[in-house]
């Protein structure tokens, strides 16, 4: 290989930038630089050095059409470096192949792989152990022909009767030298001779056996002899042995079967490539057992994307001849648009068993790590971080929606220093154990009082923003390094920081409450923006999600999402996102029979489709109950799971202070009490209207005998009045409103410190 550089040399005193090519003086000032590269010249018109070089005379001369002529149009190379160096460095930028294959390194899937091939052999060897009769029958039975057939060919070999045609050919074409050679050649005398031997040796063995040897070994002479025999006898179009599995479908994913589906598609671009002088389709990867099935990597032709295959996952479940259930393909993120992970398990994952719980016996969840919550289609544990988070979970009735509510909820309780706020509003008690047991907040039913006491306590946790954000504000820098909670401050005693979940069940029931809706929106929409920052988690479930049962405010906003089945396109955007569906994020290709089966978005950056793991009503108590205790222990153990009514009602304590809290922002810290009246009725005209209505030394009268029974006191306040008077007057102090507040709505410290 030879290439013609041009290099450009210093200027002349002259102001000429000259090169020599061929014995000829460039002079740039006419002409642009000319960069031949052999290669490209020689891979497009198999040139040689000539001409490269008659290429470069030519451009020198001016005679751009030559140039045109014998140069390729990619870009050439200026330099070329072929040192041993650059090459593995080039080499070490591709993309290197495990040394060991991954289900060999990931425990779950090496158990799988196992416990498949196990229980294939152990029912194969049983299915075949209690056939044994029916085999040794066969074969008796077979066994006469078979003497028959071994007498005969015996017979055929002793006397070299398969040469016999030959002799007889070579006596009618009248060839007596090949008569005589085939007639030396036979050596019947030699053969009959090793027979008669053979035959006395297997008589006298067999006597010696009859009368000397064990009884088992003469059975098994016996079975040894007839079995031979019979299977010598048995036909070549019929079995011995039935088969112990029977399938309709392939046992193995091949790279034939994989491009034949592709092209039962209908999609232009791969009926090019897989039709006579098309490019193909190639794997980057070999087809590899992963869990229990197989995975293929496909890289697509050309402008075929795999949403385009994933929009057709039925058509392509036809033509691998797989049940729908089990044919699931998914985008490679980390790599182009056209690469296809192709996974095709050996089961419907509807009918597939799944593992227990990892908590379901015994251990203790951490908010602040990976919640486990189901499988993925391959089998694998998914779990997602819902500390700083938001969860959207979506579904028709009776796809499994409030079943993965509950195992989110169940780990939850399973970290003592959650506090929950749980509210059931479908009114049948299936979140009774969490709930009833651990939750400092819970509400069962879609009665009005059951959606005030859930706008009651989102108030509650909307104050505690502010107070929350002051607090985390006002810490040393080494204390709280990140700007929020960490499991540190959590637990530490006085500070309020502890994690708060608020799950509302059927959360339709609210939003669509023609007088509670608008004020519930406007509540949870701050809580999902600026909670996660300050420890506060919002967990909505829904079986209507459209703009008036889940405003879109409030769905934009959540960082996690999981959609089971669903109708329409319009649901299934508004649970997994604007574009989902047109991005191929797909809901609706689950049936009916995919109970408990979605699509779980916002965890890894492409959808993982995952079953939630599955715990009935009993299992759910005893974890609930072990939950419990664990609270009891630590001491957070508080609200109505401890017995303790902290929604009273809307005009009463908790609610009072949580207004109270919600109207005195931060940097506020000392206001008249006619002022906070004030503040008070234009929150909420309805409860504290009546109270505005009054002369200003009455308002601060009642609004003292409302604080009184919570220890909060009024006294002198400095401040400015609406009129822009300032002087002293009866007021309240923010700091001694949110003690009240944490008072009674704070758990406990954990550690004591």
């Amino acid at each position: 290989m030879t290439t013609t550089i041009v290099t450009t040399p210093e200027p002349s005193d002259d102001g000429r930038a000259d090169v020599t090519v061929g014995g000829k003086v460039l002079d740039f000032r006419k002409t642009d630089p000319v960069i031949i590269d052999a290669e490209s010249v020689t891979a497009s018109d198999h040139a040689d050095t000539d001409t490269v070089n008659d290429a470069v005379t030519s451009a020198v001369n001016g005679d751009e059409t030559a140039v045109h002529e014998h140069l390729a149009v990619d870009p050439p190379n200026l330099f070329v470096n072929t040192s041993l160096d650059i090459r593995i460095r080039n080499a070490a930028n591709g993309k290197r192949r495990p040394v060991i294959a991954p289900w060999l390194r990931s425990r779950t899937q090496f158990v799988q792989t196992a416990k498949w091939a196990a229980d294939h052999a152990a029912h194969v060897s049983a299915y075949h152990a209690v056939r044994l009769p029916l085999y040794a029958g066969k074969l008796a039975l077979r066994s006469p022909i078979g003497a028959l057939k071994a007498l005969g060919h015996a017979g055929s070999w002793v006397f070299d009767l398969e040469s016999s045609p030959l002799r007889k050919q070579a006596v009618q074409k009248g060839d007596g030298e090949l008569y005589l050679k085939l007639t030396r050649e036979r050596h019947v005398a030699g053969r009959v001779w090793l027979a008669l031997f053979t035959t006395v040796a297997l008589v006298a063995g067999v006597l010696v056996l009859w009368g000397f040897g064990p009884w088992w070994a003469q059975w098994l002479a016996v079975a040894a002899v007839v079995g031979g025999l019979g299977w010598l006898g048995t036909p070549s179009d019929k079995r011995i042995a039935g088969r112990a599995v029977v399938t309709t479908k392939a046992q193995k994913l091949t790279s034939d079967v994989v491009v034949r589906a592709l092209a039962s598609l209908g999609i232009a671009q791969i009926n090019q490539a897989v039709a006579k002088g098309g490019s193909g389709i190639t794997f980057p990867a070999p087809i590899v057992r992963d869990g229990p099935g197989w995975l293929a990597t496909v890289d697509l032709p050309y402008g075929v994307v795999v949403t385009d295959i994933m929009e057709r996952r039925d058509k392509l479940a036809s033509g691998l001849r797989r049940p729908l259930g089990c044919v699931w393909p998914e985008p490679v993120s980390e790599e182009h648009a056209g690469r296809l992970r192709l996974w095709v398990g050996d089961q419907d994952m509807s009918q597939a068993k799944t593992g227990a719980w990892s908590l379901a016996k015994t251990g203790r969840a951490d908010i602040f790590q990976p919640l486990p919550f189901g499988q993925d289609q391959r089998g694998r544990a998914v779990s997602f971080l819902l500390m700083f988070a938001n969860l959207l979970i979506g579904a028709m009735p009776r796809q499994g929606k409030t079943f993965a509510l509950r195992i989110v909820l169940l780990a939850a309780a399973l970290d003592p220093t959650v506090q929950l706020r749980i509210f059931e509003l479908k009114g049948t008690g299936d979140l009774s154990g969490p709930g009833e047991k651990c939750a400092h907040h819970y509400g069962t039913g879609a009665d009005d009082d059951t959606l005030m006491a859930c706008l009651e306590s989102l108030r509650q946790v909307k104050a505690e923003l502010d107070s929350r954000a002051k607090t985390i504000r006002e810490l040393p820098r080494e204390v709280c390094p990140e700007n929020k909670v960490t499991p540190e401050l959590a637990r530490r005693k006085g500070l309020g920081l502890h994690p708060i979940l608020f799950a509302i069940d059927e959360c339709q029931e609210l939003f669509s409450h023609p007088d509670l809706g608008k004020e519930a929106e406007a509540l949870c929409v701050p809580i999902i923006k600026r909670g996660p920052a300050l420890g506060i988690m919002l967990v909505l479930a829904t079986q209507r999600p459209d703009a008036k049962s889940l405003p879109p405010a409030v769905a934009d906003n959540m960082s996690l999402r999981f959609c089971l089945r669903v109708m329409g396109q319009v649901a299934n955007d508004m649970v997994l996102g604007t574009s989902a569906y047109k991005n191929g994020i797909r809901a609706t290709m689950f049936g009916h029979k995919d109970k408990g089966i979605g699509l779980l978005v916002g965890n890894a950056d492409d959808a993982q489709i995952t079953r939630s793991s599955y715990v009935d009503g009993p299992d759910a108590e005893k974890i609930s109950d072990r939950a419990r205790a664990m609270r009891a222990a630590a001491g957070t153990l508080t609200g109505h799971a401890a017995g303790e009514e902290t929604l009273t009602g809307a005009d009463s304590g908790p609610n009072l202070l949580a207004d109270v809290c919600e109207v005195l922002p931060a940097g506020q810290d000392k206001v008249w009490s006619e002022t906070v009246v004030d503040r008070l009725a234009d929150l909420r005209p309805d409860v504290y209207g009546p109270w505005a209505e009054q002369d200003g030394k009455t308002k601060a009268t009642q609004l003292a005998a409302a604080l009184k029974p919570y220890g909060i006191t009024t006294g002198q306040v400095w401040g400015t009045g609406p009129d822009g008077k300032t002087g002293n007057r009866r007021g309240i102090t923010r700091t001694d409103v949110v003690a009240a507040y944490r008072a009674t709505t704070t758990p406990r410290d954990i550690d004591g410190a």
